[in-house]
């Protein structure tokens, strides 16, 4: 009971405890971005590479809830693709046009499934803890964001935990979970998405043409992680109940969105731009299948790694 996860858990519920008493006498509206569509378009736009149908599907959904007066429930997002396609960093821009400190506020809440829940022999106490940690920081503040990483490596008993909080229910316990934002991260589904994308390529159709229903991409990532028994989702009732609103593919990467993951990481890193210095860490990422290297194995992930065994 004593290990790393529980101390975490438990030290952060004494902190939301603290927060849901000083909130009655401190308004902390101020915390809130005034929500503005179009600044989160630009930031879609601008820093996220090859997403096309994720930025699509973000925009109107997260726009569309956020000037809703009265949403029915809760906004609940599920992003599916490979590693280092753009998963977390689409949950951070999301968190920039909502909260003043962004992915940084004190009200957005990340979860990993291996990192905050590890023993298996504990799902009772992460069960009841989990249900504690969202209760304390909703009723304190009803527009809190909640994100949960490697939800296909969580117990599925603790993913079930999370549904009433989804439902449409006006209120649990005295509070009203309708403002706030559930985003699940997971790999889950990403062979669909790669051989959906590779079956386009080959047929020579141009990339921005597919859209959440080609192929019936949407319908069969809903099937794929619904039945695979390896994923946390399988048999779900998030899923079965239809609770989730949106599940979101990210597709695999090509070469031209890497180099233009490199060329952001050069402006971070505030390295001068160079077009040879970008080809060549782009050139030096994995990429499959192994003969026609299309679509970057890794995505983005390690490319300021990369750069940097360049520099």
């Amino acid at each position: 009971m004593n290990d790393r996860s529980n101390i975490w858990i438990e030290l952060n519920m004494v902190q939301s405890w603290y927060t849901s008493k000083t909130n009655r006498f401190f308004q902390k509206d101020d915390l809130l971005e005034p929500f503005d569509y179009e600044r989160l378009k630009t930031d879609l736009k601008d820093s996220l590479y090859g997403q096309h149908i994720a930025s699509e599907v973000v925009l109107k959904a997260v726009s569309g809830f956020m000037t809703d007066k009265h949403p029915s429930k809760p906004l609940v997002l599920s992003f599916h693709g490979g590693t280092g396609v753009g998963k977390n960093h689409v949950s951070n821009i999301i968190a920039r046009s909502i909260y003043k400190k962004g992915e940084n506020s004190e009200h957005v809440h990340v979860f990993i499934s291996e990192h905050h829940f590890p023993h298996k022999g504990q799902l009772e106490t992460y069960k009841t803890q989990l249900k504690q940690w969202i209760h304390g920081n909703v009723s304190s503040f009803p527009r809190s964001m909640f994100i949960f990483d490697e939800m296909d490596k969580m117990n599925s008993g603790l993913i079930d935990v999370i549904k009433p909080f989804l439902d449409y229910y006006p209120k649990l316990d005295g509070v009203s979970y309708r403002k706030a934002i559930f985003t699940f991260l997971s790999n889950a589904g990403g062979n669909v998405i790669n051989q959906v994308v590779l079956d386009s390529w080959m047929d020579g159709e141009e990339r921005e043409q597919l859209q959440m229903n080609s192929r019936d991409m949407e319908t069969n990532i809903f099937k794929d992680v619904f039945n695979a028994k390896s994923s946390g989702f399988w048999h779900s009732s998030l899923i079965g109940d239809h609770l989730i609103d949106h599940f979101i593919p990210f597709l695999p990467l090509e070469y031209r969105h890497v180099r233009q993951c490199v060329l952001a990481q050069m402006a971070a890193l505030n390295i001068t731009a160079n077009d040879g210095l970008a080809d060549r860490v782009a050139r030096d990422m994995p990429y499959f299948p192994p003969e026609e290297k299309i679509f970057s194995v890794k995505g983005c992930k390690s490319v300021r790694q990369k750069l940097l065994l360049h520099i």
